[in-house]
């Protein structure tokens, strides 16, 4: 048996950093995809009592751990590993910075807003325009933090980059907005992303691309 195994699917962005982080430290790992379009399986009463009473994916497992959210999942590999880590108090409390931004302002915006346009039973335009005027301004903060470093933290990628990722690979179209041509440094800085030894494609990294109809 693989020594990690992550409860995912490929369209969760927040499945993806840590399906990204596994791949990128070459960890031994299977992913165990999670139904959740059509039978919502994470919301099950069976999953919520064995899985994650959350009702969410990423579900990292490692031996008796289980652990869930995204941020969790990542310093969890950063630390028991040593790689991607932030080292020192100044970097960690910087990386834990960038992390909660992310997922507050960019993630918590972007997954919300692709939902809308791809997977929700009806669009919401008010919505989608209200969460599209937020991350213009949220990914150009982004964007200027990244005009003057190669990373989010300096010289080299830690977690908070990896953390980061989670939907900026997903088709342009999904979002009638391209992310890397509208932000230049931000496209910059995922070129070298990409560019690290284990990065895959989300649509390769995790289950259940294409949705069975």
């Amino acid at each position: 048996m693989p020594e990690y195994q992550l409860f995912c699917f490929a369209q969760s962005g927040n499945a993806y950093r840590v399906a990204l982080m596994l791949n990128l430290i070459g960890a031994d790992w299977k992913p165990i995809w999670v139904d959740s379009f059509k039978s919502g399986e994470q919301r099950s009463p069976n999953f919520r009592a064995e899985i994650n009473e959350m009702g969410e994916v990423p579900v990292l497992v490692h031996g008796a751990k289980k652990l869930s959210q995204s941020g969790v999942c990542l310093t969890y590999l950063a630390d028991h590993t040593g790689k991607f880590r932030p080292e020192g108090e100044d970097e960690r409390l910087e990386c834990l910075r960038w992390i909660l931004f992310d997922n507050q302002k960019i993630s918590g915006f972007m997954g919300p807003y692709r939902f809308l346009r791809n997977f929700a039973p009806a669009r919401d335009p008010g919505a989608e325009s209200f969460l599209r005027g937020r991350l213009a301004n949220n990914l150009a903060i982004v964007n200027k933090r990244l005009a003057g470093a190669s990373f989010l933290l300096g010289a080299r990628p830690t977690i908070a980059d990896i953390s980061l990722t989670s939907y900026m690979y997903y088709p342009p179209e999904e979002f009638d907005f391209d992310v890397a041509k509208d932000h230049p440094a931000i496209g910059a800085w995922m070129e070298r992303i990409k560019a690290l030894p284990g990065w895959r494609h989300p649509y390769e990294l995790m289950p259940g691309y294409p949705m069975a109809k």
